[in-house]
């Protein structure tokens, strides 16, 4: 019994040891760990909870109307906010909140693009809320940037009815 209790307090020791170390670790040093989705600018919902999903989506036309392949990208972050990339402007990640109604906190994202030229990017959002967001955007050779996307995409973010996922 003295031998149970020995052990007993020494997992004690060593559980209060352990907890002390990863008390007294600062926050910033823990969200710069590798794999670790939390971030010191992370934005929080009003029940306290991180916001959005890193996330990425892409779609290629198969079509032969352009003069070298085209990949359309969407990626997510951990703070929620959605960014479109046209593999024809490499490196250049268009935020999609320069769209009208664009939703928040994104937690999810899918893209697919029509047959034609000019034909339509579609850009499908989820928002933490459960509500499905979609914009359509009007393709052509003419690579999308922030001084195009606008006007290519109308009106904008639009909320698909009916949303199954809550």
């Amino acid at each position: 019994m003295r031998k149970l209790a020995w052990a007993a307090r020494g997992m004690s020791v060593v559980s209060g040891a352990v907890l002390l170390g990863a008390l007294m670790v600062p926050s910033a040093v823990a969200a710069d760990t590798p794999g670790s989705t939390a971030s010191p600018n992370s934005s929080m919902t009003a029940q306290g909870k991180k916001c959005g999903a890193r996330d990425v989506s892409s779609a290629a036309p198969d079509y032969t109307n352009f003069d070298t392949p085209v990949v359309f990208r969407v990626a997510t972050d951990a703070q929620g906010h959605s960014f479109v990339n046209d593999s024809r402007n490499a490196g250049v990640w268009i935020n999609l909140g320069l769209l009208a109604n664009a939703p928040s906190c994104i937690t999810d994202s899918a893209l697919s693009v029509t047959e034609a030229n000019p034909g339509i990017l579609y850009i499908t959002l989820l928002a933490e809320n459960g509500v499905l967001h979609e914009a359509q955007c009007t393709t052509s050779d003419t690579p999308f940037a922030p001084s195009n996307l606008v006007a290519a995409c109308g009106p904008g973010f639009s909320i698909l009815p009916n949303t199954p996922v809550v």
